[in-house]
């Protein structure tokens, strides 16, 4: 039987302890972090010191000023950096960061002008000594507002595209309504149907405009609701095709293959169908000759293609496409409806390509992914 263990005796544990304390002892020690340094922010940092004078520059404070550190180092902030407001107002004037209420900590973030008229983000944290204090330091950062401008003439353009298409059929429908009601007795019957249908055709136009600017809004917020369900894609494909042969189309121009058995697809089926109906109406209104829906099976899913027999896309403007408001030189429609295709497929997990058509015109393609979700 070994010797008992007993209190006092640890000569079995400093055997074993000493070996471990001194390899411990010879670990380094895990190196620390470093720490953040100016150049490392993605923003533009100037720090002013308790007189004013500049003490940190970084690179992107150089980028977005025009000004290079070894010019900004040491002189007044307000001789290197002068600001003004929209309406011409020296900035610093203004806010008289050094002079000003001793209870201010902070400015925030607000669109400013440099000296040669470019837009800049500015915002200010003053840091005192004590609370009420005197300011000594100044710290300021720079964000370039170019996304920011781009975000507000994406917006004007939307506005201004709005009002003008909604502008025409809303002065049709004025018209001719008020024509209506202030002659109605003098009016032939084919007068009256003419002027009732068209204001009919005008409020449907509104309607659909109405609606593609709501799809423009879901996807950019990314608030697009799918509603899935089992969805028949060549039963959708031929209801398309029905609603224009309604609206005057020629049956003859329209042609529908379908290539094997698909797979079971679980598709928002309005909006398949606004998919379907958007493509068939480019390939109708810019296209030329049969417009052929091809539907087939494709890695476990589907692909639908529209072709028509026109002039094509050019291969510089494949890639525009499906931007906002792009259009041909006929300027057709508002622009929206390849844009809210793209966005509507791709919630879905799919996919959209432009490309030539083995007819010679253009051929859009898209893919769906198959497969059943959670709740079903």
């Amino acid at each position: 039987m070994g010797r008992p263990v007993v209190d006092g005796d640890h000569s079995t544990d400093r055997r074993h302890a000493e070996p471990r304390a001194a390899h411990a002892a010879a670990d380094p020690l895990p190196p620390s972090e470093p720490l953040l340094a100016a150049e490392d922010l993605p923003d533009g940092l100037i720090v002013a010191d308790r007189s004013g004078r500049i003490v940190t520059f970084n690179r992107m404070a150089a980028r977005l000023s025009g000004i290079e550190a070894a010019d900004a180092l040491g002189r007044d902030f307000r001789d290197v950096l002068p600001l003004h407001d929209a309406d011409g107002r020296d900035w610093w004037k203004s806010t008289d960061p050094y002079g000003g209420l001793r209870t201010r900590t902070r400015q925030p973030e607000r669109l400013l002008f440099l000296d040669d008229g470019r837009e800049i983000l500015v915002a200010a944290r003053y840091v005192r000594d004590r609370p009420r204090g005197g300011l000594v330091r100044l710290v300021l950062t720079l964000r370039s507002a170019a996304h920011r401008t781009r975000n507000e003439r994406r917006s004007a353009d939307l506005i201004s595209t709005v009002a003008h298409e909604l502008r025409s059929p809303l002065t049709s429908v004025k018209g001719f309504t008020a024509t209506v009601l202030s002659k109605w007795d003098r009016l032939t019957e084919k007068q009256k149907i003419f002027m009732l249908e068209t204001v009919n055709a005008d409020a449907d136009r509104v309607t659909r405009l109405i609606t593609e600017l709501l799809s423009v809004s879901r996807i950019e917020s990314g608030r697009l609701e799918l509603r899935r369900h089992v969805v028949d894609l060549p039963d959708r494909a031929r209801k398309v095709v029905a609603g224009r042969v309604a609206a005057g189309e020629a049956e003859e121009r329209f042609r529908l293959q379908v290539r094997g058995p698909l797979p079971e697809m679980w598709l928002d089926a309005d909006k398949v169908e606004q998919i379907m109906s958007n493509l068939v109406e480019n390939a109708v209104r810019h296209g030329a000759g049969t417009v052929n829906i091809v539907i087939e099976p494709f890695e476990g899913g589907a692909a639908v293609s529209v072709r028509d027999e026109g002039k094509g896309i050019p291969s510089g403007a494949a890639s525009r496409v499906f931007r906002r408001f792009w259009r041909t030189r006929r300027r057709g429609g508002t622009g929206l409806g390849l844009f809210i295709v793209k966005g509507l497929i791709e919630a879905h997990g799919g996919a959209i390509t432009v490309g030539r058509a083995p007819s010679g015109g253009a051929e859009f393609r898209f893919t769906m992914p198959a497969g059943t979700p959670e709740f079903a």
